[in-house]
């Protein structure tokens, strides 16, 4: 059976990342160009954010894979079992016990802690692209803060429909200074972001970037005085599970009955609430 470092990554690819790090945090929502490696696992599976999990975990780290807030979906369970085979570390399910988590589409429903690190896989980081083709443009924009563009976008997407209708990758502003795409997370996990105690680091593996917000930082959801930025109402729905209420729940239909029914998307949150934690 051949051997690999641990983590994978070789020592230097892993110092040149945490360098990339340690730009990104004192440069909050700025991104940072780093060299992206090449992994076994096909691009789009977040190997931006793995790259960085493997660089900064430790043999006493104890690690959480989700995605879109499961532990059991094809990715995580593939994340998690790649991570652990090259590094031997113990995993849980429970978002209070992990010291470093990786993410791909949500933020755990329990507020996270300042001695927690939040991974997130990042497809596209550039919030300008929709509104700018050219990368050389882009990073002018950011340079000179000319951030008109995506507030006109917002605007006429008001015009045509009434509200801002992105329902994920809604753009934050990050220390009233750069506009920064906080990875596909749902509008709901948006205000986890604002002054939170924990650490957010981003990685977009194929795009080549590297971005954080440290612990305690101002985010701010983009919106208008008089067309505020608002989450999706989970008001009167409970998980048919847990019974919780007041989290980001999952809709869907049960075929037998025809009746609309809610469950957690946070299936840790919903598994430590039926006491089966592990």
């Amino acid at each position: 059976m051949r051997e690999y470092n641990f983590a994978f990554l070789d020592e230097n690819s892993k110092r040149t990342i945490r360098r990339a790090l340690l730009k990104a945090v004192a440069i909050p929502g700025y991104q940072v160009p780093f060299g992206s490696r090449e992994l076994p696992i096909g691009r789009g599976w977040g190997t931006g954010g793995i790259q960085i999990t493997l660089s900064i975990i430790g043999k006493k780290d104890l690690l959480k894979v989700i995605d879109q807030g499961s532990d059991d979906s094809v990715n995580a369970v593939s994340i998690r079992r790649f991570v652990t085979a090259c590094t031997g570390v113990e995993t849980t399910t429970d978002s209070e016990k992990a010291t470093l988590i990786q993410t791909r589409h949500r933020i755990p429903e329990i507020p996270l802690r300042n001695d927690q690190i939040l991974v997130l896989q990042v497809p596209l980081p550039e919030p300008l692209r929709m509104v700018e083709p050219m990368e050389s443009v882009t990073k002018r924009m950011h340079e000179e803060m000319d951030y008109a563009p995506m507030w006109l976008a917002l605007y006429e997407n008001i015009v045509r429909i009434g509200e801002i209708e992105l329902g994920a990758d809604y753009p934050v502003m990050v220390e009233n200074r750069y506009i920064m795409m906080p990875s596909p997370i749902p509008r709901f996990d948006n205000p986890k972001l604002n002054m939170s105690p924990s650490l957010y680091l981003f990685g977009a593996g194929r795009e080549k970037k590297i971005y954080a917000i440290p612990p305690f930082t101002d985010v701010k959801s983009l919106c208008f005085e008089d067309y505020p930025f608002r989450v999706e109402d989970m008001s009167g729905r409970t998980c048919h599970i847990c019974g919780a209420e007041g989290v980001f729940m999952d809709e869907f239909f049960n075929s037998q009955t025809g009746e609309r029914m809610y469950q957690c998307s946070d299936s840790g949150f919903c598994e430590k609430r039926r006491g089966k934690a592990v």
